[in-house]
């Protein structure tokens, strides 16, 4: 069980690098083909705010990869659960917000998490 949770730990935060990279980085090239709805004129104009976003989404993939360098079980599980909590309120958030499907590929995974880390 301690090894399936830290397989999913290792998935979100895996995930959150990608985000990080995928808006920091590559907003104006990939963003375009990803986020096909989003007009293609905005890009541009709003690579810093998807920077600052992608930004954000390294903070969550620290402090996830953070928890692999925990040695006290209790503190470990307490700071899974917080970065993890924050992966499901952004992923329901952006679910609401942008795209329902936010929320299968950034919250679900991070509610499996959740459930494992309740029940080792």
């Amino acid at each position: 069980m301690v090894s399936l949770l830290n397989i999913l730990i290792g998935i979100i935060a895996f995930l959150h690098l990608y985000f990080m990279w995928f808006e920091m980085f590559a907003w104006t090239t990939k963003g375009r083909k990803v986020f096909n709805k989003f007009p293609k004129d905005l890009f541009e104009p709003t690579q810093q705010l998807a920077a600052n976003q992608g930004l954000y989404n390294g903070f969550l993939a620290a402090g996830l990869i953070w928890t692999f360098f925990i040695h006290n079980t209790e503190w470990k599980n307490n700071i899974a659960l917080f970065f993890l909590s924050c992966v499901v309120i952004a992923g329901v958030y952006g679910a609401y917000s942008v795209e329902r499907k936010i929320f299968f590929i950034q919250a679900l995974p991070a509610i499996l998490a959740i459930l494992f880390l309740f029940f080792i």
